[in-house]
């Protein structure tokens, strides 16, 4: 158990306590004092001086010893308090150094995954620009054959609202000069059915001549 370490001034007063007699109570117990005091032999005052210095010794052993004790006690708390603040020390610096270490690597992969996240920005703005011209040039490209495609339409229609007015134009030219030459040529034949008649019944006659002087009947055949 730790003793509480005592004042100078309290060690002063316990001191002049201790060579100071006790205190009565009263003027009647102050009085016998004095008569006892006055009527005490020298010895007895000299033994009261000794009794009185080997109690100042005895408190003042017991007082230095304590102070001693106390001070042991300190020093043990103070080393222990050493050890203890030295282990804190450590435990911060070790505490401290794995943040360090934590937040120099949180940086570099900071810096890495910056440094990738621009690369592949810088890639991807760079796709989206040519994704964009090429965009544009299909437009471009899509108008202008849609123009075509629309300009050939129209002139494909003309064509052949061309065609098909010049076909008819040509049926019926063909048609007429069909007519106007079957007329012509029923015309001929017109023309030239008597001699054909003519001719085919001088054949037919000529022909069952030779067959009677041949001794045969044109009827058998």
């Amino acid at each position: 158990m730790a003793f509480p370490r005592e004042t100078p001034h309290k060690q002063e007063r316990v001191l002049q306590d201790s060579r100071m007699p006790p205190k009565t109570k009263g003027k009647g117990r102050k009085a016998a004092t004095r008569k006892k005091k006055k009527n005490s032999s020298p010895g007895v005052e000299a033994e009261a001086k000794h009794r009185l210095v080997l109690l100042e010794k005895e408190l003042l052993q017991d007082h230095l010893a304590l102070q001693r004790e106390e001070a042991c006690r300190a020093k043990a708390s103070e080393d222990r308090l050493k050890q203890r603040l030295q282990g804190l020390e450590a435990e911060l610096e070790r505490t401290q150094s794995e943040g360090r270490a934590v937040y120099a690597e949180m940086s570099r992969q900071r810096q890495a995954l910056q440094k990738e996240l621009g690369t592949r920005s810088k890639r991807l703005e760079e796709e989206v620009r040519g994704l964009r011209e090429r965009l544009e040039t299909c437009q471009r490209e899509a108008k202008t054959a849609r123009e075509e495609a629309e300009r050939a339409l129209r002139e494909q229609d003309g064509t052949l609202t061309e065609l098909r007015a010049h076909v008819a134009h040509m049926e019926a030219k063909y048609e007429e000069i069909l007519h106007d030459n079957l007329n012509c040529l029923l015309a001929k034949l017109r023309a030239v059915k008597p001699q054909w008649d003519a001719a085919t019944l001088r054949l037919h006659t000529r022909h069952k001549e030779q067959l009677r002087r041949f001794g045969l009947n044109p009827l058998d055949l």
